[in-house]
């Protein structure tokens, strides 16, 4: 099932679906590369070749192509699309703006699983001959030879037995006028500009000299692939207790489960727990990642492994397999999916250490190679090699990742995969995907566009980026367009504003503005985001000379007071909240493609739209998100911001209503608008275009 929209908005070129009907005249010279038609760069696609482009199930995805040929004649193009479970359809593509020779149809992909699509060009006979009957007739030049030459056109389409009944009587009409010497030239040119004629031969059009390219595939995925919004805490945080000598008593997954409808009523629908599996005691980390752990100390649930087991199994502090079951199953009652973590790492306490110390890296001291990103060192924590026994990885790994689907998890967030081979993630994942094309991957990479771009390629179904560190109008102008428009068709970011490693210097200094701005641009400029709990409670205190927070989570429990944060008004919960409301109210906010950054007189205040037309959207109804922001967290600003309303079909000039869908307030804007913008009030506004 498809929807979809031309690139141009022209009254009589539709956007429903088109029925396909036999090619006809069909060209193909074998002994060049180039078609009669010319034809590159076919898009979606992935960059190098290889590896199919994806989406997900409701995104509408850009079908787009440069085409051209020789001298002034009019080309159509076209693109055929055969959905996983075989149903075909026909999309005509309006040329971009620019003059650049690039052609572009919008379709709403409906339908998990593989399609195909292919392109095909070819000689538009009605809208060559529509050109220059018009500008001729208008002219009074070969305006008889005109007339002719467009009532044979018509009289040949209307024998087309695959056209309507209607559309024939009303051609072979048209050619009749035409061929009827007592009608007037303006009569005839009132048929060529005739809109509802156009639009039969936009829909059937008389082809010529067709062009046929490859097929290619698309990998369309299950909507939560690209469309979610994700909350992380730590199980063994919730539900801690303080024991009377002061040490803390860890939370299980039933204390935990008590938080699961706080998490759902903030409007988050993936939970992502890290790893929930035994830790080991060996260099085991104390507070703020120090060496001298005590004896209530957990350590870092990254330092996977113990006598209690490794990655198949859960610390014994949160409870049994069947607890977490009951966790996994309580959360999908709350309309949330659990995400684990797969951290492809062992503590030295892990049983593979002894049962396969060839998994390692041995030392010339007969050490075994610990982890290290430096300046940091995790001497609790031995990365896997996986070239010593790569069959033997490959095996565990899938095992392990089978055991846990079997568990109910459908997601998992991978941890550093830029520092595991590219060649292992592309076999994992297809592998999986052959059992379980419901689950998904999340790559937490945060590393050089090469193996970061690398990872969604291979198949990483989302990617974490480096969104947290752009934090200007500008570099957010760049950063946010080009993962709307250069990797799209390959990448889908998870747009996290936080994590237990990264506490930006915006964020430690921007103070509760800071928090708010980022939550906003998050959730609105990307249809997946993410949250790291203590972010709603402005954890802004940094480790000394680091951009993580003190008393880490990572090494110790943390007991936050929830409910008293919300009763002081201390909680950023409300906002986030009615964020994620905004979110699921407006599909053009779940979809990706259609960011467009817009301008301002003030290098502080970032302004974009997300626009979804009719043709595409869910509901049937146009959707317009507007997102004005000030992104200097210690100021107040006052601008003029500069539309380009054609983006949503209002011309320049022409005024439109808003609503301000954070405090209700609505204005009449125009293409140019003034606006202010109080960091310490109202940071921004998130306007919904009312549509007339």
């Amino acid at each position: 099932m498809v929807q979809s929209r031309t690139a141009q908005s022209l009254p009589w070129r539709s956007a429903a679906s088109i029925p396909v009907r036999p090619a006809s005249d069909a060209q193909t010279a074998r002994d060049t590369v180039t078609g009669r038609i010319a034809t590159d760069a076919p898009a979606p696609a992935v960059p190098g070749g290889g590896f199919r482009p994806s989406a997900f199930v409701g995104e509408v995805v850009p079908f787009r192509i440069t085409a051209f040929r020789e001298g002034h004649d009019k080309i159509g193009v076209q693109v055929r699309l055969t959905s996983p479970s075989g149903d075909k359809s026909l999309h005509r593509l309006s040329p971009l703006d620019g003059g650049l020779d690039r052609w572009s149809a919008e379709v709403a992909l409906l339908e998990q699983g593989e399609w195909r699509y292919r392109f095909e060009a070819f000689s538009d006979e009605f809208a060559t001959w529509r050109h220059a009957a018009d500008l001729k007739i208008t002219a009074g030049v070969d305006t008889a030879l005109m007339r002719e030459m467009g009532a044979a056109l018509f009289t040949r389409a209307a024998a087309e037995k695959s056209r309507p009944d209607g559309e024939r009587k009303t051609l072979t009409a048209a050619a009749t006028t035409l061929r009827d010497e007592r009608v007037e030239d303006s009569v005839a040119h009132a048929i060529v500009i005739d809109e509802e004629i156009a639009e039969m031969f936009w829909r059937r059009p008389l082809t010529a000299l067709m062009t046929r390219r490859e097929s290619h595939r698309l990998l369309v995925e299950r909507e939560r692939a690209g469309v979610g919004a994700w909350y992380e805490f730590f199980p063994r945080s919730e539900g801690a207790t303080r024991r009377a000598d002061g040490t803390i008593a860890s939370g299980t997954f039933t204390t935990a489960a008590e938080r699961l409808p706080a998490v759902a009523a903030m409007g988050f629908d993936v939970l992502y727990l890290p790893p929930i599996h035994p830790i080991g005691l060996s260099n085991r980390k104390g507070p703020n990642n120090t060496l001298d752990a005590g004896p209530a100390d957990p350590g870092s649930p990254w330092a996977i492994g113990s006598e209690a087991g490794g990655h198949d199994a859960v610390h014994p502090d949160l409870g049994t397999i069947e607890d977490f079951r009951s966790f996994v199953r309580a959360a999908r009652a709350e309309g949330i999916e659990v995400a684990l973590d797969l951290a492809l790492q062992a503590s030295p306490d892990h049983p593979w250490v002894s049962a396969h110390p060839e998994w390692f890296t041995t030392l010339p001291d007969g050490s075994i190679a610990y982890a290290e990103n430096p300046p940091k060192k995790y001497q609790d924590i031995y990365p896997v090699n996986f070239d010593n026994d790569p069959d033997g990885i490959r095996a565990e790994v899938l095992r392990i990742v089978r055991h846990w689907i079997a568990q109910g998890v459908k997601i998992f967030r991978v941890d550093n995969p830029h520092t595991k081979p590219l060649q292992f993630w592309e076999w994992l994942i297809a592998t999986v995907a052959a059992e379980e094309p419901e689950v998904v991957f999340l790559a937490e990479a945060f590393t050089r566009p090469a193996p970061l771009q690398g990872l969604a390629k291979v198949g990483f179904q989302q990617s974490y980026t480096y969104f947290t560190w752009r934090n200007g109008k500008t570099e957010l102008e760049e950063f946010l367009g080009g993962l709307a428009h250069d990797t799209a068709d390959f990448l889908r970011p998870n747009l996290f504003v936080n994590t237990p490693d990264i506490l930006t210097e915006y964020l430690q200094f921007g103070g509760r503005p800071a928090y708010a701005i980022r939550a906003a641009i998050a959730a609105t400029a990307a249809p997946v985001y993410g949250v790291y709990a203590g972010f709603e409670l402005f954890e802004n205190v940094a480790r000394p000379g680091s951009e993580e927070n003190i008393d880490n989570e990572k090494y110790e429990y943390k007991i936050r007071d929830w409910k008293g944060a919300i009763d002081r008004g201390d909680s950023l919960a409300p906002f986030l909240t009615r964020l994620n409301e905004i979110r699921r109210a407006h599909p053009a906010l779940r979809q990706l493609r259609n960011f467009s950054a817009h301008w301002s007189d003030d290098d502080a205040v970032l302004v974009y739209s997300k626009h979804l037309d009719a043709a595409v959207s869910p509901d049937g109804a146009a959707d317009t998100i507007i997102v004005v922001v000030n992104v200097d967290p210690h100021s107040v600003r006052e601008t003029t911001v500069h539309l380009d309303t054609r983006i949503w079909g209002v011309a320049p000039g022409e005024g439109f209503e808003v609503e301000d869908l954070l405090t209700g307030a609505r204005w009449t804007w125009t293409d140019h608008n003034y606006v202010r913008l109080d960091a310490f009030t109202q940071p921004v506004h998130i306007l919904h275009v009312k549509e007339a």
